[in-house]
């Protein structure tokens, strides 16, 4: 049997189980089973994706977002790649079984990953032009015949352009799915896996323009049925995907996270020099990067990275060169420090929400360099921003650029085809559930590492390391800020 990932990411359920119009996924949601799938802490792109594919949470991967601390240092800040994660993945086990996989876009995956099979690069691929994105490295000519350059993203999608945005996207998705198609047919594959970042992209630039709730929402945008419109397209393409299948094919359609609006950001870094945690020899005339900032480590006790969440790290003696926090007071200052930002009050007073996490609590293991604190400002209504010389604590604009939405914590997905039952909709379903489930539904054997469960065990809802040059790692640094996943 064969086994076909459609990735979307960031699909978001209450349109794409809602909408009358996405008839291919509706005959996929009546012919199987679906439902809301709850996301990692963090729902991010990266680990998420390779969380879903290794059915590990991100301690025991020990990548805890597309940027990690890769010692205790207070500069010692990496870009992840493909080789930042060795952990084994669902097209692992179907080559250790003697079969073949084709992975396209997959994050991260550059350097292309050496599978059994074919692998093309995810939007972390620095230049298609001139890096080695396929393995076989002579993939990139097949796809260059095809598409001409192949687009990985679209560059500067942070923008008020929004009619040039929305065709750069579609241009992209576009020549996506020729690749896949043509690889889908031409290639001799037991496993096919996808990712379309194309969503992800259209939801972050048009979101205030889809939904009434957001704090911008323009009344009568011409902009309104953007991203519904790009759902159905979507729908086209996997329509066209799904005629090109025969009947010993299962097929999953899955997102690493879902979208909700975005209230605006919340000025960590600013909150911590105010409170006296974060200590500068001298306050910015303006506002200024955190890796800009002269910071007094020998007085400091946090300080945070800033992105759609925000990383805590403590200033410990012994652990970091310059700590100031005794390992004894750690867990009590820990404490504190997760309740002073569990009661932050929003911009009108009021609690704002915030969700804040230890790394111990909520993995199975925890690996490299951890956060002290994960925190959800607003559970993710509100991004964090990371810089420091704002006037205020609660910013509307985004220190990336233009920005209409945040990750949720519950994304969708879709199982239908070669021995799946039409169950309806599931309760309970987790990104670590997939790739069990796939394996068990394509014979293999499922690996002791994985620590979900297959999706039959779940209930119906009826019932109730080196991988970038330094010139090519500034090149994906800088593409990451610009994206907003840091800043």
């Amino acid at each position: 049997m064969k086994t076909l990932v459609i990735g979307l990411d960031c699909a978001a359920p209450e349109i794409l189980f809602h909408d009358e119009r996405l008839a291919n996924f509706r005959r996929l949601m009546e012919a199987g089973c679906y439902g809301r799938l709850e996301s990692i802490v963090p729902p991010i792109t990266v680990p998420a994706w390779m969380s879903m594919a290794t059915s590990q949470d991100p301690g025991s991967l020990g990548v805890y977002g597309f940027r990690n601390r890769v010692d205790h240092s207070y500069s010692g800040l990496g870009v992840v790649n493909s080789r930042s994660i060795q952990e084994l993945a669902i097209w692992d086990q179907v080559a250790r079984e003697g079969k073949r996989a084709v992975i396209v876009g997959v994050p991260p995956c550059f350097p292309p990953r050496k599978v059994n099979g074919v692998s093309v690069g995810c939007f972390l691929t620095p230049d298609t032009t001139r890096d080695v994105y396929t393995h076989p490295a002579s993939v990139a000519g097949r796809i260059s015949n095809l598409v001409g350059e192949y687009p990985v993203d679209v560059k500067g999608f942070r923008t008020e352009r929004k009619d040039w945005l929305k065709d750069e996207i579609y241009s992209m998705t576009r020549k996506h799915f020729a690749v896949i198609r043509d690889l889908l047919s031409a290639t001799e594959w037991d496993y096919f896996q996808f990712v379309e970042i194309g969503l992800d992209r259209i939801q972050h630039g048009f979101w205030k323009h889809h939904d009434p709730l957001h704090v911008d929402h323009p009344a009568g945008s011409p902009y309104q049925d953007v991203i519904r419109d790009y759902y159905l397209y979507l729908d086209e393409e996997v329509g066209r995907i799904l005629e090109m299948l025969d009947e010993e094919t299962a097929v999953l359609v899955v997102s690493d996270h879902g979208a909700q609006r975005l209230d605006g950001g919340f000025c960590v870094n600013e909150w911590l020099v105010r409170e006296g945690l974060l200590v500068l020899d001298e306050y910015p005339g303006a506002v200024t990067p955190f890796a800009k900032l002269p910071v007094n480590w020998g007085k400091t006790r946090v300080w945070s990275e800033g992105g759609y969440y925000a990383r805590v790290f403590f200033n410990v003696k012994g652990r970091e060169p310059d700590g100031v926090i005794d390992p004894g007071d750690y867990e009590r200052f820990r404490d504190e420090m997760k309740a002073r930002l569990e009661a932050l009050a929003g911009p009108h007073g009021g609690n704002m929400g915030n969700l804040v996490y230890r790394a111990e609590e909520i993995y199975r293991n925890v690996r490299n360099v951890a956060p002290d604190l994960i925190v959800h400002f607003g559970g993710l209504h509100w991004r964090s921003i990371g810089g420091v010389g704002y006037p205020a604590l609660h910013v509307r604009e985004n220190d990336t650029g233009p920005d209409d939405c945040n990750h949720s914590q519950f994304g969708s997905f879709i199982l239908a085809g070669a021995g799946v039952a039409p169950a309806g909709e599931v309760q309970g379903a987790h990104l670590l559930n997939m790739a069990p489930t796939l394996l068990e539904l394509g014979g293999y054997d499922v690996p002791g590492s994985m620590q979900g469960a297959p999706l039959r065990r779940l209930a119906p809802a009826q019932a109730a390391a080196a991988g970038f040059s330094a010139g090519q790692e500034e090149i994906v640094r800088e593409r990451l800020s610009g994206l907003g996943y840091i800043s």
